[in-house]
């Protein structure tokens, strides 16, 4: 592969089986419940487990947006294709603005497509992709592209896509099944168009949170036993991977991303150190001098999370259950305390532990009236909003992705984007530190489609370190050479 090749040699790296997150794949559906007049009800069909994080029946528009299903509408893009869909075809020119200008930052992965794009290392491989649809994951998906890949691809949350940049994509030619607001129906629909079409079938899988990973397995065994890598990069994801590998099920190689340096220390870490006061702000207008804020969990996200708040003058709070994370947040000036202890006098709740159920009922009824509970993990099933959906509490809807729960007496909680992922649901992330996670992605797509027989058995390997060094070097030199020209 000419100059890429010593990149693309590096012996792979076995990762340990960490401790097993038991996920539950029974689903479990809630009726409608009656609400005190002139408020707004909610019905809606809740998943009980990670397996199912992305559920929700329920989508929230302007009165001025198309309220028409895309499912229902017949689109066709400049070229004459219909093979997408999308919430309108005709926003491609907005959303191609946006990826014009997310490329401006994304020089890690702009140096890799122009670098490799001569060779074409992906040619010949069919990509299915479930991740976050917004302008700077086009820029990857359009990098695929150019290096010699088909794409065809479906969002991981059904609030994050940017509808003019699915629809950009889709002029583009390349397959997207996705738009903000999607029922649970909706989101496994999108997920099967982009797998079950004619004369198509994948070899590669990039996913996030592991939704199209577990919709292959179970429901196209076939296709899956075909299919040459997988590349994760969620916690989640990577847990399912685990516990397919451990249970002997994964019969092809997968790449976790997630623990790679590169996304652990910038995506998580100063990604969510940002994007945590962008989506607060956006949705509460809140100010943290002096608020008493608890933050479960301080893995990376989390260590972002709390320096964040801290910087604003708020008194923080940690619950960890890892002996070594619990020291690091105490040797960072923050009291480890449990929940329980704090849970009546704080006023905001942030959950970012990649488990389920870190916030119960119990405790989201000890809230003090005015509360803010939110979530910086992937899965919805941090904080247990099912079980807020009962007769005798009301859903009121304040402004888009902010809900208050009103218990009986009155008392009323802030739900921010119903427990699911506050960041890329309520607002954005830094477009710089995304194109090294996204470079880190395409790598570990190149490694695998490329790999001669035998590198890698069916198993989860990490990336290699060299190509870790790899994207991370390209990224610093571009902050380099801006330096030199501000000097």
């Amino acid at each position: 592969m000419g100059e890429l090749s010593s990149v693309f040699t590096a012996v792979p790296t076995h990762k340990p089986v960490k401790k097993q997150i038991q996920f539950v794949e029974d689903k479990q559906e809630f009726s409608r419940f009656p609400t005190k007049a002139g408020r707004r009800s909610l019905s809606r069909s809740i998943s009980q487990s990670s397996t199912d994080s992305y559920s929700s029946a329920a989508s929230y528009t302007d009165s001025s947006d198309d309220e028409t299903s895309p499912r229902d509408k017949t689109q066709v893009n400049s070229k004459g294709s219909s093979d997408f869909c999308v919430k309108n075809i005709k926003q491609a020119e907005f959303g191609r603005r946006e990826i014009e200008i997310a490329e401006q930052d994304m020089s890690a992965l702009i140096a890799l497509r122009k670098r490799a794009q001569g060779e074409k290392p992906l040619a010949g491989a069919k990509i299915v992709g479930c991740t976050h649809i917004t302008a700077q994951t086009a820029v990857l998906i359009e990098t695929l592209v150019a290096l010699g890949a088909q794409c065809r691809w479906t969002a991981c949350n059904i609030y994050s896509t940017q509808n003019e940049v699915a629809a950009a994509l889709s002029e583009s030619g390349v397959a997207v099944f996705a738009w903000k607001g999607e029922s649970e129906d909706d989101f496994w629909w999108c997920i099967d168009r982009c797998i079950n079409t004619e004369g198509w079938q994948p070899n590669m899988i990039l996913d996030d949170g592991g939704d199209l990973t577990h919709w292959v397995y179970k429901k196209y065994p076939n296709v899956f036993k075909k299919i040459r890598g997988i590349v994760e990069e969620s916690v989640t994801g990577v847990h399912r991977l685990y516990q397919l590998s451990k249970a002997g099920k994964l019969c092809v190689p997968a790449m976790n991303v997630n623990d790679s340096v590169t996304k652990q220390k910038f995506d998580n870490l100063y990604c969510c150190r940002e994007s945590i006061l962008d989506g607060l702000k956006r949705t509460t207008d809140v100010m943290f001098g002096g608020k008493q804020v608890i933050v479960c969990g301080y893995g990376e996200v989390g260590k972002g999370c709390c320096a964040a708040l801290k910087a604003l003058g708020a008194i923080v709070y940690v619950t960890e259950i890892d002996p070594i994370c619990a020291l690091q947040a105490c040797m960072d000036g923050f009291r480890v305390v449990k929940l329980n202890e704090v849970i009546r006098q704080v006023d905001v709740i942030i959950t970012c532990t990649g488990n389920k159920n870190v916030v119960t009922r119990d405790q989201l009824d000890r809230m003090k009236n005015g509360s803010i509970v939110c979530n910086m993990g992937h899965s919805n099933t941090e904080i247990d909003v099912a079980s807020l959906r009962t007769p005798e509490l009301t859903w009121e809807r304040v402004r888009s992705q902010v809900d208050h729960v009103i218990w009986p007496d009155g008392k009323r909680v802030i739900l921010l984007a119903e427990g699911r992922l506050l960041n890329l649901s309520c607002s954005t992330v830094p477009t710089f530190v995304l194109s090294i996670t996204a470079t880190t992605q395409a790598l570990a797509l190149i490694e695998l489609y490329n790999a001669p027989e035998g590198r890698y058995k069916q198993d989860v390997y990490l990336l290699p370190k060299k190509m870790v060094q790899f994207a991370a070097c390209i990224s610093f030199l571009k902050i380099l050479t801006c330096t030199f020209v501000l000097v």
